[in-house]
């Protein structure tokens, strides 16, 4: 075959440095997001939706043809700090944990998954981001060590 063609989609989450509410002024978040979406267009990843809560975000996107995962990630997680600590001092001290999880979903998964990220305010009134987190990793089959994917 002449080309390389891909479509790999992912549904990225990561949190707050243990968890703390950075984010939760909602227009500082929601210019996070597009500043997310916009670090995914630049690595050439199609964004397709960003969103979160107080102390984390979800992505779903498409991987370009020579992006990996982890290297997405790193960049993601390093442009957004550094453009969060000059929104307020009180920014100073964001940081992003320093895992994440990313999960493969199939094309006809995407609207649920749009749907799902949309939806992060009113899931989280009724389950926690950890809970959250045990239940994808369990979905997927990711076996997990509870003492090391919480920092």
């Amino acid at each position: 075959m002449p080309q390389s063609l891909a479509n790999i989609l992912v549904h990225t989450i990561f949190s707050t440095k243990d968890r703390h509410l950075f984010l939760h002024d909602k227009s500082l978040r929601e210019e996070l997001h597009r500043y997310l979406g916009g670090i995914l267009t630049n690595l050439d990843c199609l964004p397709i939706i960003v969103g979160g809560v107080e102390d984390h975000v979800h992505l779903l996107s498409a991987l370009s043809r020579v992006c990996e995962p982890a290297a997405m990630v790193k960049e993601l997680k390093r442009s957004s700090s550094l453009w969060l600590k000059t929104k307020s001092p009180k920014m100073q001290d964001f940081a992003w944990q320093s895992g994440y999880g990313i999960f493969s979903i199939s094309f006809s998964q995407i609207e649920s998954a749009r749907s799902y990220i949309a939806g992060q305010e009113e899931h989280h009134r009724k389950i926690s981001f950890q809970d959250e987190l045990r239940q994808m990793l369990q979905q997927h089959a990711i076996k997990f060590d509870e003492r090391y994917i919480w920092d």
